[in-house]
Parts: C-alpha cells; sequence; structure tokens
C-alpha cells in the first residue's frame, strides 16, 4: 500500500533558505496524515454489543441453553465474494467466546477470506435451512443438532457455520441437502470461500481450541467450527 508524500520543493530563491540543510518536517507531517478513504475501508472494526430477547424472536424462546444475557452481537468488517471489504457483518455469539472470536474474524479479514453473507439467523426468522440456501455464515440458533434430540453448539452460540454452500453439511451416504451445494461435495474444489484440511480458516479457529466438521469421521460438516469439536 502506498501513502502519499510531498516533494519538499521550494520555488523560492532565498540564499539562506537554499543553504539550510533540509528538515524532516514535510516528511514527518505526510507520515501523520490521515489515512486515505480506501486504507480505512480495508481495516477490520468489530464491536461486540448485549443483546435482549427482542433481538433474537426467532432463535431464541424460554427453555434454551442459554439466555439473551450469555449472548453477544459482534459487528464487524468481512471480506465479500465481490473481494471488497463490506460493513455491517453480525453474528450472534455465546458472551464468554466472542472476544476469541473477534481475533478469528480479525485473522480472517486480514488474510482476505471471503464470506458471501453474515446475518443472524433470525432474518430468515430462525430457519437453518433458509438461512444455508442464502449461503449465510451464522452462529446462534436455538435448535436441536442435526439428526439428533439434543442441543446444538449453535444453541449455546458456540458454533458457527461459514459459507455454508461452499462448504455443505455431507452425509455419509454423500447427500447434500441444497442443490446449488451439490457441487461442493467436491473438495477438491478451489472455488473462493472453500475451506480445505489446515488451511487458514481451520488454523484461525484451531488457534482458541475450535474443532472442524471436516474432520468428522463419515458424516462431514464442511461449514461448521465449534469449542467442542461437535
Amino acid at each position: 500500500m502506498t501513502t502519499g508524500c510531498g516533494d519538499g520543493s521550494d520555488s523560492g530563491t532565498d540564499s539562506s533558505a537554499s543553504a539550510t540543510p533540509p528538515t524532516a518536517t514535510a516528511t514527518a507531517s505526510a507520515t501523520s496524515a490521515a489515512p486515505s478513504p480506501s486504507e480505512t475501508s480495508q481495516r477490520f472494526r468489530a464491536e461486540v454489543k448485549k443483546v435482549s430477547a427482542a433481538d433474537l424472536k426467532h432463535s431464541w424462546r424460554k427453555g434454551c441453553p442459554v439466555g439473551p444475557s450469555g449472548l453477544r452481537m459482534i459487528e464487524m468488517t468481512y471480506w465479500g465474494m465481490d473481494g471488497k471489504p463490506h460493513e455491517g457483518g453480525k453474528l450472534v455469539v455465546n458472551a464468554k467466546a466472542a472476544d476469541d472470536l473477534v481475533g478469528v474474524f480479525r485473522t480472517l479479514f486480514d488474510k482476505r477470506y471471503p464470506i458471501r453473507r453474515m446475518v443472524p439467523v433470525d432474518v430468515y426468522k430462525g430457519s437453518d435451512f433458509d438461512s444455508i440456501e442464502a449461503d449465510n455464515t451464522s452462529a446462534f440458533n436455538c435448535r436441536n443438532a442435526t439428526g439428533s434430540g439434543n442441543w446444538s453448539q449453535h444453541a449455546y452460540g458456540l458454533a458457527i457455520d461459514i459459507n455454508p454452500c461452499e462448504n455443505p453439511y455431507v452425509t455419509a451416504g454423500g447427500e447434500v441437502a441444497h442443490k446449488d451445494c451439490v457441487k461442493y461435495k467436491n473438495r477438491a474444489n478451489r472455488d473462493p470461500g472453500v475451506i480445505h484440511k489446515g488451511d487458514k480458516v481451520v488454523k484461525a479457529f484451531a488457534a482458541i481450541g475450535w474443532g472442524w466438521g471436516g474432520d468428522w469421521s463419515g458424516t462431514k460438516d464442511y461449514q461448521h467450527f465449534s469449542s467442542s469439536g461437535r
């Protein structure tokens, strides 16, 4: 990234001025100048906010394993599939994990990992299916684990699904529920957003102790990262 600077030239003819050694004044003022809008837009920014039941009217209900007071909304910038930074990404997560997750997404932003969309699942009235159809990256949703009667890690705000179309849930029999995402069963695919074993996304989550569903045996959940690894 380049920064602008003055050339320090002086059009005057005063001999005393020309005999004076050059100073660092011009350089110092240039280097301390405010960043350009393009530079500012490429900086990661995140804010962690409290949420209420009113913010989670489709994704939370009484009886869920964590209440609104135990959750936080991270509002952040993220790199889009268009190769540009985007404002207004929103992810609802467990309050205890919020700061660690800010660090993860800072790393992903710095490495320009692209994300299609990032809004709370409440935008889709709590429908995990519809959120996936929109290729939406999301976290908290008070629901059971797929095919189980037990709470999902999403119900605790301790799981995140990233680019769920490029990184689908694939059954042990090789089935994908979303027709537009079937082509991503082929994990040799190198399209933007596809997560691979040992890549920058897996490493960023591993740095905070979170496991990846792509490491499961049988069924694979390539979009899924969680604090428990499940």
